[in-house]
């Protein structure tokens, strides 16, 4: 008989009806799915989800067809958390376009508007590369000022630009020329080479923008000015012109800091300080060995016409070819009999005078000094004070030249080593010491800074820079952090003569043209042969005029040098508003409000646009300089590209690989050496790479860590702990948007500035509402005095530990079992907080907060299409009342206790009753408290039952945990006990320090000490209480 023949038994039959059931269960789940899926199908597709990796975040991209330009389509359901790439998609496009960024949106520049106007210029970045996390906490600063003061009503006006960087930027393109092309500079030609130049500027200015952008920077893109613009180079050669013929400007044959690798000089910002402890060998360009340095070298000079000699010493010892006298200190007893002799150079075979000069250091070394004044700077003060000869044994590529024969051609460092071997021979070489030195290096070459005797163009800076002074003590310009204002007075009090001269092809040629008159060439260092003008013509006229000669006996000669970058940039405030024209924009915007920068170059580029502002606009450029600190890595060293600690922000903001880390320095700048070592930098601070956190978490952490500190140490992990924040954002406005349902209507009026009186406020609506009130002051008063980690602080609080911890988990309730008329007033309520939350976020956090205003329905009184443009929240005070502010941080007090006393006994899911008794007023408060404890009744100033672990709060209250057969009684009399010894022995302590106190302690302090006992007296009798407790639940 075949199996399927046998008949089933009764529990078979049974078996196989129940698979049946199932089976068509399951059919039925089937069909249902294959239905919402068709449905689906039909939605238009706004999210798509990449597969996450393990332990990260999900991504989610924004898909909606729309034209660029167009407003983001937020009409579809929100994706289930927070995604940057999504937020941030498609908004900044649309702002742009639509002209909110324009000082003329909505408004006539003719027009004086009531709430005055805004402006101020970006610190123009170099084109010498891409932006770095410096720039991107210079855009988050800005950016949020801009914003803040566009909503507060302001006609505001933010200048992008970039900046040419003279030499910076001709070194980059010349080693790009060599690279790829095998050809320097001088094989192009100037024309030519300046070409070059400018394709990298476009290539570079165009990423820099595209960065700026995706910082989310709201500037005024149609006025965007690179400083070779035409309209720049015009101010610029006005700027001169005006100098030169004033006198300011002038040309003299003086010391500079030259670079012998670029040929040119370069200004004290470009000089790098390294130190070195003692002897060490360093690389130098151009040398194939290394040449050693931290050395001090003592020689010998014989006294003319005795057998004496003098030792002197040096660390350059090359540079005593150039000698031209040996300084001592006039009362220095151990060389009177020196006075009026001379010494005889071994070399050059001439005297040099002994010459008594008081800055000679007679405790140091033999107190004899070697002067070189065409080569040191101090040495060039003493040779014009004793009007010394000034002998340069130096040309240009650091060859010395047949001011000594013997070693003519040489380069100076090989001139070193000869130079010490013929002194040893001559027995005149004494001794060399290991000597802690600073070594002046290049930062663009990394060649060794030689001062060398050139003619130049000089900014005479005394009178500007005394009118700089005054104007910060007067208090007309405020310098914040105000610590700086010392930095600002040394600086200036001792400013120096500014040489705005560089031996270079890309940059603003300077506009001066030397007057040969008579087919005579003049002299270069003749101050009075030269004159200023926009082109040659001009040039040629007042070269007539000036000398009374006809055209015909004058030849002119332009200036091949370019003028020192921050010259030009100097200028920025009014230029970029087409100073010398008189636009609208120059009566408008002139001057700034503001200028914002790191502190590091408050001189090289504040303090000369101070000093060119009030001495060619006869105001200052503006009137508060904040000052933000200079950004370091998270282990607090300062950020180089050969350590790999430079950070590209559009790494952060979208998230990098450490290979695509890698690949992003391996550019053809850093040597093979360099590269290996950024490499490791890379791998040692980001192992796996860098997580997308986008521009808002980025953005924001960098403006919290704001301090008056000087420097600034750069965590990742942080700005991932506010992408973090930026999701609790999403799903709270989520949360927040389900409850209100698609029906809902806002108040007509703002909820901020008055009270809805058909509304029933609970208490907690109330609270919230206060709650918001103080986070609008705070966030105020901290803009307006540069606070931004307040700024940052007072929102971030709100945001999370009010509205999300408290006020949402509080609702719940509310929107579930509560009465019409207290869901209305909850709606109102909750609406306005995140109203409210949006905009004060907005200036730090632009992209998620227009992404979730764009979701709410409107206020029936708001017009503004955007976030951008709409009003900052600026008073919320109907709804200030710190009484409840006090009540409420009670409540939250004893939720904590109760939670942290729940956690040490039980499960998370449990919900215990739970006993309070105090005589605070906190009735009201009762099913807000049961719903955050997680409780399941809460019950007020009743009878406490056996079995409760008890938690105190100061000695306002004690919170009962019913716990009763799920703890050990004796296990918990222990720690009771333990706890108690601990406060019996403080109360003791306290105690004895009372029963010592003497007329002397002041009554406040011997007043806080006996609450402190009192207060300690009534948590004993607590726990005593509880323990009695456990005590009774034992015995039972």
């Amino acid at each position: 008989m075949s199996e399927e023949n046998v008949p089933k038994t009764a529990a078979q039959l049974k078996k196989e009806k129940a698979r049946q059931a199932k089976l068509e269960k399951f059919q039925k789940k089937q069909e249902a799915l294959k239905a919402k899926a068709a449905a689906q199908a039909d939605k238009p597709k706004e999210a798509k989800k990449k597969p996450a990796k393990s332990g990260k975040p999900a991504v989610i991209s924004y898909t909606f067809d729309h034209e660029k330009g167009e407003k983001k389509n937020v009409s579809g359901d929100m994706p289930g958390s927070y995604s940057p790439g999504y937020v941030e998609a498609a908004w900044y496009e649309w702002w742009e376009k639509s002209g909110f960024f324009k000082p003329e949106y909505g408004r006539d520049l003719s027009q004086p508007n009531p709430e005055g106007s805004y402006c101020m210029v970006i610190p123009p970045p170099n084109v010498t590369g891409i932006l770095h996390i410096g720039h991107a906490l210079t855009n988050s600063i800005e950016d949020a000022l801009v914003r803040y003061n566009r909503m507060m009503g302001r006609t505001t006006l933010w200048v992008p630009g970039c900046d040419h960087a003279g030499i910076a930027t001709q070194v980059v393109v010349e080693k790009q020329l060599k690279k790829n092309r095998d050809l320097s500079r001088h094989d192009i030609g100037r024309e030519a080479f300046v070409a070059e130049a400018m394709k990298w500027k476009v290539e570079k200015e165009a990423y820099i923008y595209k960065q700026l952008r995706a910082m989310g920077g709201t500037y005024d893109w149609d006025r965007a000015c690179f400083t070779m613009d035409p309209k720049m180079c015009k101010a610029v050669t006005e700027a001169f012109i005006r100098m030169h013929d004033k006198g300011l400007i002038f040309r003299q044959n003086r010391l500079v800091n030259w670079s012998c690798t670029l040929k040119s000089a370069i200004s004290d910002i470009e000089v790098e300080k390294v130190e070195v402890k003692g002897r060490t060998l360093r690389k130098v360009p151009g040398y194939i060995d290394p040449v050693e340095f931290g050395i001090l070298e003592e020689f010998k000079y014989k006294v003319v016409g005795s057998a004496d000699t003098v030792t002197v010493a040096t660390t350059r010892l090359e540079t005593m070819i150039g000698d031209t006298a040996v300084a001592i200190h006039p009362d220095d007893s151990r060389y009177k009999h020196l006075h009026g002799k001379s010494v005889f150079h071994p070399f050059r075979k001439c005297n040099l005078p002994i010459v008594l000069d008081s800055f000679v250091d007679m405790e140091f070394g033999t107190g004899c000094v070697k002067i070189t004044p065409a080569h040191d700077f101090n040495d060039y003060e003493v040779g014009m004070r004793h009007k010394l000869p000034f002998v340069d044994c130096m040309s240009d590529e650091g060859l010395i030249n047949d001011v000594c024969p013997m070693f003519a051609g040489m380069r100076r460092f090989d001139a070193r080593v000869a130079v010490r071997r013929a002194l040893q021979e001559l027995d005149l070489y004494v001794q060399c010491l290991d000597h802690e030195m600073v070594v002046p290096t290049c930062s663009r070459s990394k060649d060794i800074v030689e001062p060398l005797l050139k003619p130049q163009w000089w900014v005479n800076c005394k009178d500007m820079a005394a009118r700089s002074i005054k104007k910060v003590q007067d208090g007309e310009l405020k310098l914040i952090p105000s610590q700086f204002d010392k930095t600002w007075y040394n600086w200036l009090d001792d400013c120096r003569d500014w040489c705005i001269s560089r031996q270079l092809w890309w940059g603003h040629q300077i506009p001066a043209y030397k007057v040969n008159l008579s087919g005579k060439v003049s002299d270069d260092l003749d101050n009075n042969m030269w004159v200023s003008a926009h082109s040659e013509e001009e040039a040629m006229k007042k070269a007539v005029e000036k000398f009374k000669v006809p055209a015909s006996e004058i030849t002119l000669t332009r200036d091949e040098d370019v003028l020192d970058t921050w010259f030009s940039s100097g200028l920025f405030p009014f230029s970029t508003m087409s100073w010398p024209d008189n636009t609208i924009d120059l009566k408008t915007f002139y001057p700034n409000n503001v200028l914002e920068t790191g502190h590091d170059i408050l001189f090289f580029w504040v303090a000369r646009m101070v000093m060119m502002g009030l001495e060619l606009m006869d105001e200052l450029p503006f009137t508060e300089v904040y000052l933000h600190p200079i950004i370091r890595d998270a282990h607090g060293i300062k950020m180089s590209k050969s350590l790999g600690n430079v950070v590209d922000p559009l790494h952060i903001v979208s998230g990098i690989s450490l290979e695509e880390l890698h690949k992003s320095i391996d550019n053809g700048y850093l040597a093979e050496k360099e590269l290996t070592r950024a490499r490791a930098g890379q791998k040692k601070l980001y192992p796996n790479g860098i997580p997308e956190c986008g521009t808002d978490a980025l953005r924001f952490a960098l403006c919290s860590y704001l301090t008056q500190a000087r420097d600034l140490n750069l965590d990742v992990l942080r700005i991932e702990g506010y992408r973090k924040f930026c999701n609790k954002m999403w799903n709270a406005t989520k949360f927040a948007l389900m409850q209100l349902g698609k029906e809902y209507t806002p108040p007509q009026r703002d909820l901020m500035s008055c009270k809805l009186e058909s509304a029933q406020f609970s208490t907690i609506d109330k609270w919230i509402l206060h709650r918001a009130a103080v986070a609008i002051s705070d966030t105020n008063s901290s803009f307006k005095d540069y606070q931004f980690q307040q700024c940052t602080t007072a929102i971030y609080n709100f945001w999370l530990y009010d509205l999300c911890d408290v006020y949402l988990e509080a609702t719940k309730r509310v929107f579930n079992k509560g009465t019409e008329s207290e869901k209305e007033a909850a709606r109102h309520t909750l609406y306005t907080c995140l109203d409210v939350g949006l905009r004060l976020i907005h200036p730090f956090m632009p992209f998620i907060s227009e992404e979730l205003w764009q979701r709410l329905p409107r206020l029936g009184s708001e017009t503004a299409p955007s976030l951008v443009v709409a009003a900052y929240p600026k008073s919320g005070d109907v709804w200030l009342d710190n009484q409840l502010e006090v009540r409420v941080n009670l409540v939250k007090d004893i939720i904590h206790t109760a939670r942290s006393v729940k956690d040490t006994y039980l499960e998370s899911k449990a919900k215990p009753e739970v006993f309070l008794t105090t005589s605070e007023s906190v009735s009201d408060l009762i099913l807000v408290m049961e719903d955050l404890i997680g409780s399941s009744k809460l019950h007020l100033n009743e009878t406490i039952p056996l079995g409760t672990a008890i938690g105190t709060v100061g000695d306002k209250c004690e919170v009962h945990v019913l716990v009763k057969g799920l703890v050990d009684p004796v296990q918990e009399i222990n720690r009771l006990q333990s706890k108690r010894d601990g406060v019996e022995k403080a109360a003791q302590q306290l105690k004895e320090t009372i029963d010592k106190h003497t007329e002397k302690i002041p009554e406040h302090v011997r007043e806080n000490n006996r609450n402190k006992y009192t207060s300690l007296q009534a948590e004993m009798a607590t726990i005593d209480a509880a323990i009695a407790n456990f005590k009774k639940l034992s015995a039972n």
